[in-house]
């Protein structure tokens, strides 16, 4: 097989979540338990940090792995969806998973002729955790995929340390409607006697944290009960967090919601300090300083360009949301939006958070789940919102650059599938 055909196959033949939605999620550990065993458990053997959570859960996880790596050890990291490369997904070091691995344990798979058939993600979980236990990684820091309880990450049984980085209504098809049935899934990660950190939390969903731990025996601690840092500075390039424990802190990452995700992140390395790993205050300013560098990390409030002021962000829920439009309304700029969104997310609620004086640019992603530009713009336009429709958002990215003036701004998002599109876009020219 050719690297591209064996893609073809893992987006082609197995269910997809980013194709399909609800209908390629199969609940329960059992097939990804058995194709781990299969390839010989190589989960068992890997020491984990666990992250799950609605919102930042990618940003905290790669944020650690930084540091991880700049303190010298070895880091795996498993991160989802991607957005170009399918690679992404699966690091040693900040480098992507060789091709012919990918390929090496697809056709192994076809060869074992198993009567099992695996979601693609169990799949490539299991890809993942094999590949690290190869790598012989000192540690692997994993995304949760969807929910915790049952996600396919979740047989790891022993962990290092779980973070939990807050709780929004996102997937409520298939993780509960309310916050707090929502919490109880994510909070599935939770094992015997594993310290366990939580980023933001409130009165409603606190509860079945504490209840979670108590009965784990966990060690819970909540970044939103202590103040992580005095002040923040922010540039066009960095925020800079004053008087941490580990000192003053510059982070590439500017979107305003990285304040809790740092809160967050602090407090995930000030446990794991205490649990005796070898992380110094130089360590964590290098690593978090270099975080996009050193893992790959995009697509949050990242800027591509100046003039005029371009923006790209795969904020995709009204919890995201929520922290962007308040980031949007303090840039006094003409505003150009391109956005597009999934049919199954809660698209009323994020236009509700939207700017009304802005220029909008009405797409979708290429995704069967997609929402399609006419659908959007007729919803918009129960808010307020008028605009074009293009098919694509390149098409649309084309005409808002046509339109801005070099003082204005550009914003594409609304799905992490249209970033990659866009990014696919823009890579071939």
């Amino acid at each position: 097989m050719t690297y591209e055909s064996t893609i073809e196959y893992l987006t082609g033949r197995l269910a997809s979540f980013s194709k399909l939605g609800k209908e390629a999620y199969k609940p329960g550990l059992e097939r990804t338990v058995a194709l781990s065993d299969a390839f010989g458990s190589p989960h068992s053997r890997l020491k984990v940090i666990h992250v799950g959570g609605t919102n930042g859960k990618g940003t905290v996880a790669c944020s650690l792995a930084a540091v991880l790596q700049s303190a010298g050890y070895r880091v795996g990291l498993f991160t989802s969806p991607h957005l170009v490369d399918f690679r992404e997904r699966i690091r040693v070091d900040g480098e992507m998973i060789p091709k012919e691995k990918v390929v090496d344990f697809v056709e192994r798979f076809l060869a074992m002729k198993m009567d099992i058939e695996p979601s693609f993600f169990e799949f490539t979980t299991v890809m993942a955790f094999e590949y690290f236990d190869e790598m012989q990684v000192d540690v692997a820091v994993v995304e949760v995929g969807l929910g915790g309880r049952l996600d396919s990450t979740n047989i790891v049984k022993r962990p290092e340390l779980c973070v939990i980085t807050n709780i929004s209504t996102d997937h409520t098809d298939l993780l509960g409607t309310t916050r707090k049935e929502i919490a109880r899934e994510k909070a599935g990660i939770i094992k015997w006697g594993v310290p366990v950190v939580v980023g933001e939390s409130d009165r409603e969903i606190r509860e079945v944290f504490d209840n979670k731990a108590f009965v784990e025996h966990a060690e819970i601690v909540y970044a939103s009960d202590r103040q992580r840092f005095d002040s923040v500075d922010a540039t066009d390039d960095a925020f800079v967090y004053h008087n941490t424990v580990f000192g003053t802190i510059t982070s590439p990452l500017i979107g305003n919601y990285q304040l809790k995700n740092m809160a967050t992140v602090l407090v995930a390395l000030d446990t794991l300090r205490r649990l005796r790993w070898r992380i110094s205050s130089e360590n964590v300013k290098e690593g978090l300083a270099d975080v996009l560098a050193l893992t790959g990390l995009y697509g949050r409030w990242t800027r591509i360009d100046d003039k005029p002021l371009t923006i790209i962000d795969g904020g995709h829920n009204e919890g995201g949301w929520k922290y962007m439009s308040r980031q949007l309304k303090s840039i006094k700029r003409r505003k150009h939006m391109v956005i597009g969104f999934v049919a199954d997310k809660d698209v009323a609620a994020i236009l509700k958070l939207l700017p009304a004086d802005a220029v909008y640019y009405f797409t979708c992603p290429p995704s069967k789940r997609a929402l399609s530009p006419a659908e959007l713009s007729e919803m918009a336009r129960k808010y307020g919102i008028e605009g074009e429709c293009y098919a694509t958002v390149d098409d649309a990215y084309k005409a808002a650059k046509l339109a801005a003036a070099d003082d204005d701004m550009i914003f594409i998002g609304g799905s992490i599938y249209l970033l990659g599109d866009f990014l696919r876009h823009r890579e071939a020219k």
